[in-house]
């Protein structure tokens, strides 16, 4: 069982100190939340709670994932980064490409890109770009990214992107895993036969059966059972090392440890944090 500490939602200036600490502590790796920015008016509706309503709103900070994984990347040697999620269809697969790219070629290959469609219309219509069919062009993104990252002369003919002969340098030296995120049937399919992984987006451990058969039997109708693949799933319970040690055996690969604001607080110290990583590190990781 591998374990990430979720960054999001945390102080800005105390970011690079997190990824430190996060490494110190033994954490295969930190996840990056992303949104462009939160609507003043906000009519589209959060899908995670009974409400509709997020639990973030315009004062959350949501730095740039990449420019800040870059950033934690250059002062860590070891530690791991990924998004969750990424947007990945309010963008243009060729940008995604070219950034995802080059950090995964400085970091030494520390990088995945954990995406997901969004939910925020007000996002989409900002950009000029369709919400409606956001899943499909993200679906031929996949293959566009690829190409690019192949780091050869390629082109592309789609139903969203029509892309003349290409080549992108630099190419990462290995495979960016692309992780999806969300849990509707479209999600799952999509994980299990375009992704390396799936993210969850907190859930109970009673779920967790009847997630990982649903992934694995994307996989078996795509033909992949026996590619590499990611099954990380946040939990809503407290981290108890049998209950993870039963979900390893399940089939989950990774768990998360809640973000700060959940643990220490909506604001805390860069100390408080660290203390927080290395508590977490002798409570759970070492035990599981």
């Amino acid at each position: 069982m591998k374990f990430w500490q979720v960054a999001s939602f945390s102080e800005p200036d105390q970011l690079l100190e997190i990824a430190k600490g996060a490494e110190a502590a033994g954490f295969e790796g930190v996840f990056l939340s992303d949104h462009l920015f939160f609507p003043g008016d906000l009519r589209s509706k959060y899908p995670y709670s009974e409400d509709g309503v997020p639990g973030f709103d315009g004062s959350t900070p949501f730095p740039d994932p990449w420019t800040t994984i870059a950033a934690m990347a250059a002062v860590t040697t070891r530690l791991r980064f990924s998004t969750m999620v990424y947007i990945l269809p309010l963008r243009h697969p060729l940008e995604v490409a070219k950034t995802v790219g080059t950090v995964a070629r400085l970091s030494g290959g520390r990088v995945a890109l954990g995406v997901g469609a969004g939910w925020i219309r007000e996002e989409y219509d900002a950009l000029g770009v369709p919400f409606a069919g956001r899943g499909k062009r993200m679906n031929e993104m996949f293959e566009v990214m690829r190409k690019a990252w192949s780091g050869a002369m390629v082109e592309h003919r789609g139903e969203h992107f029509d892309l003349g002969a290409f080549q992108m340098t630099p190419a990462p030296e290995a495979h960016v895993p692309i992780w999806v995120g969300g849990l509707s049937k479209h999600a799952f399919r999509r994980a299990g036969a375009l992704g390396d992984g799936w993210i969850g987006t907190g859930q109970h451990p009673d779920e967790v059966a009847g997630i990982v058969e649903q992934l694995q039997a994307a996989r078996r109708e795509a033909g992949r059972e026996g590619d590499p693949f990611e099954t990380i799933v946040p939990l809503v319970t407290p981290p108890e090392p049998d209950t993870l040690r039963k979900l390893g055996d399940a089939g989950v690969t990774a768990t998360t440890c809640w973000p700060f604001s959940y643990t220490v607080g909506p604001t805390s110290t860069i100390e408080q944090k660290r203390d927080a990583m290395m508590r977490f590190a002798d409570e759970v990781i070492s035990k599981v």
